[in-house]
C-alpha cells in the first residue's frame, strides 16, 4: 500500500508541476521565446514547484514527528488524565486499557475532542511509543460500553496493523500538495496591490504583471491538489475501513458493538461530522466520514454497506425507524451500560502449567480475542488500586517502573540499589526500594499489564526527564547478571519503549532481513539458545529444546547447540537484528521460541508471560493467554 501511495502522490505531483508549468509559460509569454530560453524556464519553474511541494511535506511531516498527541491537539483534543475519576472519561480509560492489553500493545495517550458532537475517533502516531487515541464527545455521550469498546478495537486494528504510520505520512504528503493554494493566494494579493492584472502591455506585447496570473495558476494547480488529495485518500482508506471493522469484530468477538455505533452515525442527525477546519486533513484516519464526501472522494465506504457487511440480516428500513425514535429521545451511552458480571478474576498459582500451540499462538498475534480482552480486564482488577493510581500518574510512576526492575535475588538486588543511590535524588531511590518490596507479592501475570499501563505516564514526563530514566533503567539490567530471563526482558521492553518514545524511532523504511541470512541466523540461535539453557535445568533437556526450536525457525539447517557465556546477556546483541525480521519470519521465530519454552510438556505462568515480552520485543504483540486466569 506504500507503494500505491507513492504512485498516486508521485502522478499528482507531475500534473500539479504540468498545470503550473503551462500557466507561467502563458503568463511570461514564453511560447514565443526561443527554445533554450522556453526549456529553461520550464526547467526553472518545475524544479521550483516540486521543490515547494517537497519541502512543505517535509517541514509538515516534521512537526507531527511528536506523534499521534500533536495530531489529536490539532483538532483540539485534550489528554484525558490517567487518574481521572469522571465516570465517563474513567470509562474511556478503562476500554482503551483494556483494550491495548489485550492487544499486547502499550497503552496510547488517550484524548478527548470536547467540541465535537459527531460520533468519531481516530489512532495517530509513528509506533506504538507515540501512538494516541482521540474519541469525540458526541461518541462518549452516545455509545454505550460496548460500542465504544467496537470503536476503540477498530482504532486499535490500525494500530497495530502500522496503518497509522501510513496515514500521518499521508497528512505530511498531502500538505506539500496544498500548500501551493497558500503561494498562490500570496502572489495574488501581492500582484493585485501593485497595480498589475497579468494582462497585455500598452503596445499589444504581454508585458503585465504576471503575479496575478501565475497566483490564479497556483489556487487552481492547488485545487486540483485539493481533488488529488481526495483521491488518494479514498483510495487509501476504504479499503482499510472495512479491513479495520473485521478486525474490530475479531478484537470482541461480537458484532454489537460496532455495528451499534455505525447505526447511531446512520440515524443521528450530526452523523459522524466533525466541526474542526482540520477534519479535511485528518479525514482518512477518522472511524467514520468527517465530511460527508460521496462517490469518488468519500473516504469511507456507505454506513449500510459497511453494516451490511458485519450483519447481513440487516434490513437499511431500520435506519428511518432509529432516526424517528432519536429525534424524540437522543440516545445515551451511559443510561445503556449494564453491569456484566460471571467473569472468574481468579489468578492461578505462579507454578501452575499449560500447553502452548506454537502455531496458535501465532495466529493470535496483533488479533486479541473476546477472551484476552476479558482477561485484560479481569488482569487491572487484580492490580491494586493505589497501584493503578501510581501508574498514572506522571509524578508517581517514575519510582514504579524502576521498582519493577529489581531483582528478588538479594545479592542482586543490593548492585541495583548501588546504581540508583548514584543516579538518582535519595528520596526517589528510597521510593524505588519501597514499590520493589510492594511489587515483589504482585502475580508475575499482572507484572507487564502494570508496565502497559505505565507508559503513557511515563511519557507526560519531559525528554530529559525520560532519558534520565533511560539511563537508569540500563544501568539497572547491567547492575548485576544474576536476574531471570522475564526479568532481564521486561526490563529491555521497557528500555525499548523509552527509546523509541524520546527518539520517535520508527521501523516503517527498516530494511527486513531473512532468517537464513548469516548474522540473522546467528542472532535467531543466541535466543533459542537462551531460552533453552534458562528454562531446562537438564543440558540435555536444554540442547533437545533447542533443536526442536532450530527445526521450527530454520528447517534443513541444523545448528550447534552452545550455551551461552553470558546467559541472558548475551541477548543484548540480538534485539536490534531480528526486530527487522520480514514478518513471516518473525512468525516462524516466534513459533520456535515457544517450541523451545515449551518442550518439556508445558509452561509456567511465568513462561507463558516471556513469551509476551519476547514478542513485544519484535514488535508483534501477543495477547494474554486464554489459559492465562484461572477458572
Amino acid at each position: 500500500m506504500s507503494a500505491r501511495l507513492v504512485i498516486l502522490f508521485v502522478v499528482a505531483v507531475v500534473g500539479i508541476v504540468l498545470a503550473v508549468d503551462l500557466a507561467v509559460a502563458f503568463a511570461f509569454d514564453a511560447w514565443n521565446r526561443p527554445a533554450v530560453e522556453f526549456w529553461s524556464l520550464v526547467a526553472v519553474v518545475s524544479v521550483a514547484t516540486a521543490a515547494a511541494i517537497g519541502l512543505a511535506a517535509l517541514f509538515r511531516t516534521v512537526a507531527l514527528r511528536g506523534g499521534g498527541g500533536v495530531v489529536a491537539r490539532e483538532l483540539g483534543g485534550v489528554l484525558v488524565p490517567q487518574d481521572t475519576t469522571d465516570p465517563r472519561l474513567r470509562r474511556l480509560r478503562n476500554v482503551v486499557e483494556e483494550v491495548a492489553i489485550a492487544s499486547g500493545v502499550t497503552v496510547p495517550e488517550v484524548y478527548l475532542l470536547p467540541d465535537e458532537q459527531g460520533i468519531n475517533a481516530f489512532a495517530a502516531g509513528w509506533s506504538t511509543s507515540d501512538a494516541a487515541v482521540a474519541v469525540t464527545a458526541g461518541a462518549l455521550e452516545r455509545l454505550n460500553r460496548d460500542e465504544l469498546q467496537g470503536v476503540i478495537a477498530h482504532e486499535f486494528s490500525h494500530v497495530v496493523n502500522g496503518d497509522m504510520r501510513l496515514n500521518i505520512r499521508l497528512i505530511g504528503l498531502l500538505f506539500g500538495i496544498l500548500f501551493l493554494t497558500i503561494i498562490g493566494r500570496i502572489l495574488l494579493r501581492v500582484g493585485f496591490f501593485s497595480g498589475g492584472s497579468g494582462g497585455r502591455g500598452r503596445d499589444g506585447n504581454r508585458g503585465g504583471n504576471p503575479l496575478p496570473l501565475v497566483g490564479l495558476a497556483l489556487v487552481a494547480a492547488g485545487f486540483i491538489g485539493v481533488l488529488a488529495g481526495r483521491l488518494i485518500k479514498a483510495s487509501v482508506s476504504r479499503q482499510r475501513e472495512y479491513l479495520a471493522d473485521a478486525s474490530a469484530v475479531q478484537f470482541t468477538r461480537q458484532t454489537a458493538g460496532i455495528v451499534g455505533a455505525l447505526k447511531k452515525i446512520a440515524g443521528l442527525p450530526t452523523g459522524s461530522r466533525m466541526a474542526s477546519p482540520r477534519s479535511e486533513e485528518v479525514g482518512h484516519m477518522l472511524f467514520g466520514a468527517g465530511l460527508g464526501l460521496r462517490g469518488l472522494f468519500a473516504t469511507h465506504p456507505p454506513l449500510a454497506e459497511r453494516i451490511r457487511v458485519l450483519d447481513p440480516s440487516f434490513d437499511p428500513a431500520e435506519l428511518a425507524e432509529l432516526s424517528r425514535r432519536w429525534a424524540v429521545e437522543p440516545p445515551s451511552g451511559m443510561a445503556e451500560d449494564a453491569l456484566v458480571s460471571g467473569v472468574d478474576t481468579g489468578l492461578p498459582p505462579p507454578e501452575a502449567r499449560t500447553r502452548l500451540d506454537a502455531e496458535s499462538v501465532v495466529a493470535q498475534i496483533a488479533a486479541p480475542t473476546d477472551a484476552a480482552h476479558r482477561q485484560a480486564g479481569a488482569l487491572l482488577d487484580q492490580i491494586p488500586d493505589d497501584v493503578l493510581a501510581r501508574a498514572r500518574h506522571a509524578d508517581q510512576v517514575v519510582p514504579l517502573v524502576l521498582g519493577l526492575l529489581l531483582a528478588e535475588d538479594p545479592a542482586a538486588r543490593v548492585s541495583q540499589q548501588a546504581v540508583l543511590a548514584q543516579r538518582l535524588a535519595p528520596e526517589t531511590a528510597v521510593a524505588v526500594g519501597r514499590a520493589a518490596d510492594e511489587l515483589a507479592t504482585l502475580h508475575p501475570l499482572l507484572r507487564l499489564p502494570l508496565a502497559q499501563v505505565c507508559f503513557p505516564a511515563l511519557r507526560e514526563r519531559s525528554p530529559a526527564e525520560r532519558q534520565q530514566v533511560l539511563d537508569t533503567v540500563f544501568a539497572v539490567i547491567h547492575a548485576d547478571g544474576r536476574i531471570t530471563v522475564f526479568e532481564y526482558c521486561l526490563s529491555r521492553m521497557l528500555y525499548a519503549e523509552l527509546y523509541e518514545s524520546i527518539h520517535m524511532r520508527s521501523r516503517l523504511h527498516a530494511p527486513q532481513r531473512r532468517l537464513a541470512e548469516g548474522a540473522t541466523a546467528a542472532a535467531a540461535a543466541t535466543l533459542l539458545a537462551v531460552l533453552a539453557q534458562t528454562g531446562h535445568a537438564d543440558p540435555a533437556v536444554a540442547e533437545s529444546a533447542f533443536q526442536a526450536g532450530v527445526a521450527r525457525a530454520l528447517p534443513g539447517r541444523p545448528l550447534p547447540y552452545r550455551p551461552p557465556a553470558r546467559g541472558v546477556l548475551d541477548l543484548e546483541g540480538v534485539w536490534s537484528t531480528l526486530d527487522s525480521l520480514a514478518p513471516e519470519d518473525t512468525s516462524r521465530l516466534v513459533q520456535a521460541a515457544v517450541d523451545v519454552i515449551g518442550h518439556d510438556g508445558g509452561m509456567t505462568v511465568s513462561e507463558t508471560e516471556l513469551v509476551r515480552t519476547v514478542c513485544a520485543l519484535l514488535h508483534c504483540p501477543l495477547p494474554p493467554q486464554p489459559a492465562a486466569l484461572h477458572r
